[in-house]
């Protein structure tokens, strides 16, 4: 399997693979772009990797200044965020066209608050992001001890507060565009992480709008963890290369 790491300017990239359909994987909270590779999950993939089916994209996550940030409000929170997806969208896009050989769709995915960001770039970037697949994510914002008074910036970065107000020709062009895979257990951890109610809570706000949404719980001896994204992954990866 190739391995190519990449040093860009505010953060590092890894790419598994050598061919197939481009995926941006976002890390667990905090997270390095070689946690995946750590956790086995590159290893839960590797079947994929070596047919060239797909080509997988990891990198660094910004939460440590933004969502995990606890010291600041949540608008300042979404505010940093802004600044992490200038990074993907200026630096780490065009890395992955340059390395696939032009541009072309890239889909997102992710484990945990990993997952949070595979959606939401997808949600705001879907011309770049037609499809997004989220394992055991959270995605409401303001549930992670949130404090302070929230504007534009925490509304646009925040999927549950602006996906219920889609609408127009923008939401038809979703309609057209967007897939969105959501997978969550209901076993250790996916309650206390609010997880389990989030991940369904987020399927009937995107149904409700007619965006293209496959939601898929599993059982209660499915923690919020490592081996269970393994699992997951496996599963639902080769549908998509």
């Amino acid at each position: 399997m190739r391995r190519d790491q990449v040093e860009l300017a505010g953060g590092t990239v890894i790419a598994y693979g050598h061919y197939g359909r481009p995926f941006l994987v976002f890390p667990s909270e905090q997270g390095r772009a070689w946690d995946w590779e750590s956790n086995g999950m590159i290893d839960a993939v590797r079947p994929l990797l070596d047919e060239g089916r797909v080509k997988l994209y990891c990198v660094d996550s910004f939460d440590g200044a933004s969502w995990s940030n606890r010291s600041i409000p949540l608008e300042d929170r979404a505010r940093h965020h802004g600044t992490y997806e200038a990074w993907v969208l200026d630096h780490v896009v065009p890395m992955i066209h340059a390395h696939c050989g032009g541009p072309q769709e890239v889909a997102t995915m992710g484990c945990s608050l990993g997952a949070f960001h595979a959606v939401l770039f997808a949600l705001r970037r879907a011309d770049l992001f037609p499809l997004a697949l989220g394992l055991s994510g959270n995605y409401d914002a303001s549930s992670w001890h949130g404090w302070g008074e929230r504007g534009d910036a925490m509304y646009f970065a925040n999927p549950v507060d602006f996906v219920p107000n889609l609408n127009g020709s923008h939401l038809d062009w979703l309609r057209s565009r967007l897939s969105i895979l959501l997978v969550v257990g209901q076993g250790q951890w996916e309650d206390t992480t609010g997880s389990l109610p989030s991940t369904r809570h987020m399927a009937d706000l995107l149904r409700a709008k007619g965006l293209r949404c496959e939601l898929d719980v599993w059982g209660h001896d499915v923690p919020h963890d490592w081996p269970s994204w393994r699992s997951q992954i496996a599963h639902h990866l080769p549908r998509f290369g």
